[in-house]
């Protein structure tokens, strides 16, 4: 290859219309000569979204999974369109989470099968 004064090319990857809600989705190159579909114009704060569902974008135009933890607190990252999509379950991203939410849930049914407390109509002295 010969010398080139030129920027470094950028791979272009467009966008393209999810199949589930028809909205756009960048298509964009991994590290891995993968694809993935990326939600537009979303650059939320790295730390806010779990590791393994950060993209960094790269100055090639390629994203990188970054499961740095903890993230810079001013690193902004991508996340897939699938995680964003009206139109698909939301993946488990925290599954000792889901497990409590379920716990609580079952908690929440006895409880409500459960008669209110009963207050005394009045508190006893306490001296």
């Amino acid at each position: 290859m010969g010398y080139s004064e030129e920027e470094p090319r950028r791979l272009r990857g467009g966008q393209s219309r999810c199949p589930y809600c028809g909205l756009l989705q960048d298509r964009v190159a991994t590290l891995e000569q993968d694809w993935v579909l990326l939600e537009p114009d979303m650059n939320p704060l790295a730390h806010t979204v779990p590791a393994e569902h950060r993209w960094i974008e790269l100055s090639d135009g390629r994203v990188a999974v970054y499961g740095v933890c903890p993230p810079d607190p001013y690193q902004r990252c991508r996340v897939e369109h699938r995680l964003a999509c009206s139109a698909q379950p939301l993946p488990d991203l925290w599954p000792w989470l889901t497990s409590l939410r379920g716990e609580n849930a079952r908690r929440a049914e006895r409880q409500a099968g459960l008669e209110p407390p009963r207050f005394p109509e009045q508190w006893p002295d306490a001296g």
